[in-house]
C-alpha cells in the first residue's frame, strides 16, 4: 500500500524493513506523504485517524503501523500504539 499511495516504483515490498522509521533516517517520507497515507489508509481499511499524536505515533513505522490498523479493527484501546502490534 505505501509503495502504490507514494507511488514509489524504484522500492520493492523486501526492501522495506518493518521496523525502519518511516520518516527521515528510515523511509525518507515527509509530512505530504503522512497526509497521502492517512487519506488512503482511512478510505481502505475504513478507520479513522483522529488523533495528531497518535496519528504521529501510528505512523512510527510498518509494523507500529500495521498494528494500529489491525487494533481498529478488533476494537481494542486505540490510544496505545505499541510495537508489538
Amino acid at each position: 500500500m505505501i509503495i502504490d499511495t507514494l507511488k514509489l516504483e524504484e522500492l520493492s515490498v523486501e526492501e522495506i524493513d518493518d521496523d525502519a522509521p518511516l520518516f527521515k533516517e528510515g523511509l525518507g517520507l515527509d509530512s505530504i506523504d503522512a497526509l497521502e497515507l492517512v487519506v488512503a489508509i482511512e478510505k481502505v481499511f475504513n478507520v479513522i485517524i483522529e488523533d495528531e499524536d497518535v496519528g504521529k505515533e501510528a505512523f512510527g513505522s510498518v509494523r507500529i503501523l500495521t498494528g494500529f490498523i489491525q487494533r481498529e479493527f478488533t476494537g481494542t484501546d486505540k490510544n496505545t500504539i505499541s510495537a508489538a502490534g
